[in-house]
């Protein structure tokens, strides 16, 4: 809905993450709706503050009458920043896909120097904060091999975003070895980043041209009766909310229509009786941290819902804090002390409950909250894998790679 829904009801506010640290941000009603009636076509951007926003989008998700507010101030954001001019740092992760490959092809070279003293003071210089280890980048990415995998008369693309093509794609290939477990044929097609970097770096330009060539490719799957399963929730937001919203793609409302979450998309067959897994046990405490954006997606928490069927797996679900990182937002200097203090507070009862290891379906939360409290982070399929007892070598996978999972700081 537009900005003349809203009622200045502050539920908003109450629910900003970013309000609650950072006194210069007036929080998303003003933010948002309010200064939306003041902003004139043809008029500079005067509203610095406005780039506070961390574009969690929880606002939106508490909104009683519905009122796009991280929308509004999206849109805010990208106006002032092509008025203004984009930081090195802007353009560098506008840019993390062709950075992505970059960084592959030289994955040995770049995992030796990424982390030194010399580039974190490069980085520093150019406006990337380096307060949490950068991620590492692998050779053989999960863009690189079969594309097609199993045989069956259900059939999904598996669009698997940036961060596990490039940083994880043990956890990517996991996935789909689950899939194909399931009696499901998928296919892995060339893709691009859904294009969520460059939107939230100003850039509405660039995050078509990704969207645009992500759709050609996934509508013509879907025409031939594909769905469309996600594991990353920000690239699950983008595809369903903003190809058919900002990004007002043709074809957006058909992807948007046609794309589950992995977890929503297995516990859908088992629901349909296509499936019937038996789950083995597993012997952990898990701290579960919701991502903001699977709160924004509306499907509730589906990884939670079957790790309600591993024996053994102790788990608490915390869903109160934001980790503060929210993607390339947090890598930015100039948030490092919003960042820092939000994924302090998201630490607090991950602490207290004292976990094996912290689960949670976002790779950047599990960086951010990994990096601040030294404890192993786990994605949820992973678990899942691991209680199927499984093993990527019966599923088109690599024969060295265990179910053990690795933790999102280290190595292949």
């Amino acid at each position: 809905m537009k900005f003349e829904h809203c009622i200045r009801c502050t539920i908003c506010v109450e629910n900003c993450p970013v309000f609650s640290v950072e006194p210069k941000f007036p929080g998303p009603k003003q933010a948002g709706p309010d200064a939306q009636r003041f902003r004139m076509d043809g008029e500079v951007s005067v509203d610095s503050w406005v780039l506070f926003c961390s574009q969690c989008k929880r606002c939106e998700t508490v909104c009683p009458y519905g009122v796009d507010v991280s929308e509004i101030i999206l849109k805010a954001q990208i106006k002032y920043v092509e008025e203004h001019g984009r930081s090195i740092a802007n353009y560098m992760f506008a840019n993390t896909y062709n950075i992505g490959i970059l960084a592959s092809a030289f994955a040995p070279i770049v995992n030796k120097i990424i982390n030194t003293h010399l580039v974190k003071n490069i980085m520093r210089v150019i406006g990337i904060s380096t307060y949490i280890p950068f991620p590492r980048y692998h050779a053989f990415t999960l863009s690189k091999g079969r594309r097609k995998v199993g045989k069956a008369s259900k059939k999904v693309v598996f669009f698997y975003g940036c961060y596990l093509n490039f940083n994880r794609p043990d956890i990517g290939r996991k996935i789909r070895s689950i899939l194909v477990s399931m009696g499901l044929e998928v296919i892995t097609p060339h893709q691009v980043c859904c294009g969520l970097p460059a939107l939230g770096n100003g850039d509405l330009d660039s995050a078509r041209r990704f969207a645009n060539k992500n759709a050609g490719i996934l509508v013509h799957y879907i025409n031939r009766g594909y769905d469309v399963v996600y594991a990353c929730t920000s690239c699950g937001l983008t595809l369903v909310r903003d190809y058919p919203g900002i990004m007002a793609l043709p074809d957006g409302k058909k992807i948007s229509e046609n794309t589950y979450n992995v977890h929503e998309y297995i516990l859908n067959l088992m629901e349909e009786g296509y499936v019937n897994p038996e789950f083995g046990p597993i012997d952990m405490r898990i701290a579960y941290h919701i991502p903001c954006h699977l709160r924004s997606l509306g499907i509730g928490y589906p990884a939670a819902r079957l790790f309600e069927m591993v024996p053994d797996l102790q788990y608490q679900v915390l869903d109160d804090n934001c980790c503060g990182l929210s993607g390339t937002y947090g890598f930015k200097e100039k948030n490092k002390e919003v960042s820092v203090k939000l994924g302090k507070l998201a630490t607090l009862p991950i602490l207290e409950y004292a976990p094996d290891a912290i689960a949670s379906d976002c790779g950047a939360c599990r960086m951010q909250l990994g990096g601040l409290t030294g404890i192993s982070t786990i994605d949820p399929s992973e678990i899942i894998f691991r209680s199927l007892n499984m093993s990527l070598s019966a599923y088109g996978g690599k024969k060295n790679m265990s179910a053990g999972g690795q933790d999102d700081k280290g190595d292949d």
